[in-house]
This record gives C-alpha cells, sequence and structure tokens, in this order.
C-alpha cells in the first residue's frame, strides 16, 4: 500500500530538488547533450541508437552515418541493408536500422517532412519512446522534459526524489518536482553529474556537489 506523503513532506522534497537543481547548475554551467548533432533529425536518430549502447560509440557512429545521409528525405530513401552496415556497432542494428529509415518515411508521409512537436506523435514513430521523445522536445523545440534516462533513474532514486526505476513512473514523480523552464537541462547535468561523480558502482560520495541534500550520502 502506498503511503500518502505529508504536505510538510513534500514542501521539503521540493526544496532539495530546488538545490539540487541549483548546485547542479553551479557545477555543470553548460548542460550540453551528450549526444553530437547538427540538425534536429540527427537527435532523434542518435537517440534511437542510443538504447542499450554508450553515447560515445553511438557519436562515433554517427559521425560516418551523417556524413552519408544528410536529410531525412535521404534516410527515407535509404537501403535498410546500408544503414544497417553503418549502425552495426551499436548493437540491435536490423531492428535500429529499420526503424530509422522508417521513421524518417513516416515523418516525410505525415508531418510533411517535419519531426513533430508533441510526445504522443513522437511516440508514434517507428523506435521512438518516450525518453528519445523527451530529449526531442526539450533540446529542438525548448519544451519541458524530463529524460529519464538510467543516470537520471539512479541519482534521483539515490536522492529520494523517485520511488521506481520505471522510466515512466520516474517522469511522471519529477515533473512534480522540477521546475518545468529547468527540466531538460537538469537532465542533461544528471548524465555528466552520473558519469563524473554518481557512478552505478562506485559513487564518489566523498567529493559529491550534492552530498548536504542526499540520503544515499548520509547512509
Amino acid at each position: 500500500m502506498q503511503i500518502k506523503m505529508t504536505n510538510e513532506a513534500i514542501t521539503e522534497k521540493k526544496q532539495r530538488a530546488a538545490k539540487a537543481v541549483a548546485l547542479l547548475e553551479e557545477k555543470y554551467p553548460d548542460a550540453l547533450c551528450s549526444l553530437v548533432f547538427s540538425k534536429p533529425h540527427e537527435l532523434m536518430i542518435a537517440g534511437r541508437l542510443s538504447a542499450q549502447c554508450t553515447d560515445a560509440r553511438v557519436n562515433i557512429v554517427t559521425a560516418i552515418l551523417f556524413d552519408k545521409y544528410r536529410s531525412i528525405e535521404d534516410f527515407a530513401n535509404a537501403e535498410i541493408s546500408d544503414v544497417e552496415q553503418i549502425v552495426k556497432p551499436c548493437g540491435l542494428y536490423k531492428t535500429k536500422a529499420a526503424s530509422i529509415v522508417n521513421m524518417c518515411r513516416k515523418i516525410i508521409d505525415d508531418f510533411n517532412g517535419e519531426i513533430p512537436s508533441t510526445i504522443e506523435e513522437l511516440t508514434a514513430l517507428p523506435g521512438i519512446g518516450r525518453k528519445t521523445a523527451n530529449l526531442i522536445l526539450g533540446d529542438v523545440y525548448g519544451k519541458p522534459a524530463i529524460v529519464a534516462d538510467t543516470h537520471c533513474i539512479r541519482i534521483c532514486g539515490r536522492l529520494g526524489f523517485t520511488t521506481s526505476k520505471d522510466p515512466v513512473k520516474t517522469e511522471s514523480e519529477l515533473k512534480e518536482l522540477i521546475e518545468p523552464s529547468k527540466s531538460s537541462d537538469f537532465c542533461h547535468r544528471l548524465v555528466l553529474f552520473g558519469r563524473e561523480v554518481c557512478s552505478a558502482r562506485k559513487p564518489h560520495c566523498e567529493s559529491c556537489a550534492l552530498k548536504q541534500i542526499c540520503p544515499y550520502c548520509a547512509e
């Protein structure tokens, strides 16, 4: 049975969340996306390739991929087998290649060649889940967005901001805590923080900028 939080507990959690946002802003002034892209569709495709693959490897692969296919139309007209050979190092390459080509075809057929700007339309594209959809909403359209990736789920769980490892549940809980205008950049900073400090196996609590507000550090 879920225990309902008191108003005081909710207020305290929101205050700690605001403090976390401020501390990470100070530590990482430039909230840059870890995926390299120069066009909106490139972020969409890189996001698709990042499933079960590191951003570093994706960036290596997309440097080749985006040099060969430069537009949504190029991808829509591509042979899936040719895309497969390029994206193979990212794993699940047959599924990823097919979804990349088919999502671009759907964008042309259903959205006049423009990447849609709502979570419902984005997640209707082949291979696009809520994580990548939110990434596009935040980085392309400047809308409030929570990208519930592994770093976000792990760190916000340790901070006591969320109660689940489910991405949808995490997204929902964080929307209640994080100021909408800061949500997208906050998630980018969590990635940087997760790689540098709050790692999965051995978090460096002794040098953590958030240790003053983190229950995990206090254990």
